[in-house]
């Protein structure tokens, strides 16, 4: 990777900018762009020729995706704290990797390529729709109905807190399960070697 392109961070990962990512693509390099968001967001926006790992697939796989993943990865999600886990998790199985900054969200912002398909949500924003509206959902009950219902509100506040503690989301997790959130066919470490491609784009 070039060195006007890519950024170390405080840890063994490193960072390229969507810039950076932009010029490699038209540069026509090869790579892997690996996406780690859950396959329902991927199908509705991804970068172009870009692959669908899921980041539960890091954990339950890391050394197996380090065994058959090609050595020049960029990992790919909504903001880029997803690819950041995901690049952890690898690296401790020994594998290198790049994050790039921002997320398809920056990306699109450069002018990069997005592929879009239907119109889910991602699940950032599902997960604060889901929490806002049961915190609003508590705090009438309490004032409405009866005031231990009020105790929702502060159940979720704890949650959230919770979730910033151990970077984790449980709420994410239940929401990738809903129908909305499904895919015909969800991909395994199987499939993600049959094969992986260079990229490049799939128009």
């Amino acid at each position: 990777m070039t060195t006007d392109t890519v950024t170390a961070t405080s840890s063994d990962a490193q960072t390229l900018s969507p810039t950076g990512l932009r010029h490699r693509l038209a540069q026509a390099d090869a790579m892997t762009i690996v996406d780690v968001r859950s396959p329902a967001e991927f199908v509705t926006a991804h970068i172009a020729g870009s692959r669908n790992v899921p980041l539960d697939l890091f954990t339950e796989g890391a050394e197996e995706l380090a065994a058959g993943l090609p050595g020049d990865l960029v990992l790919v999600c909504q903001s880029g704290r997803r690819a950041a886990q995901a690049c952890e998790r690898l690296h401790a199985a020994g594998l290198s990797a790049a994050v790039l900054d921002g997320g398809i969200a920056a990306f699109e912002a450069a002018g990069g390529e997005v592929v879009r398909r239907g119109n889910r949500w991602a699940m950032d924003r599902q997960v604060r729709m889901a929490a806002g509206s049961l915190v609003l959902v508590g705090a009438l009950a309490g004032q409405l109905i009866h005031p231990r219902l009020g105790l929702m509100a502060g159940a979720i506040g704890a949650g959230l807190a919770y979730s910033a503690l151990t970077d984790s989301c449980a709420m994410a997790s239940a929401l990738s399960r809903m129908p909305w959130n499904r895919v015909e066919a969800d991909p395994s470490l199987k499939s993600l070697f049959t094969p992986v491609p260079t990229v490049l784009l799939d128009r």
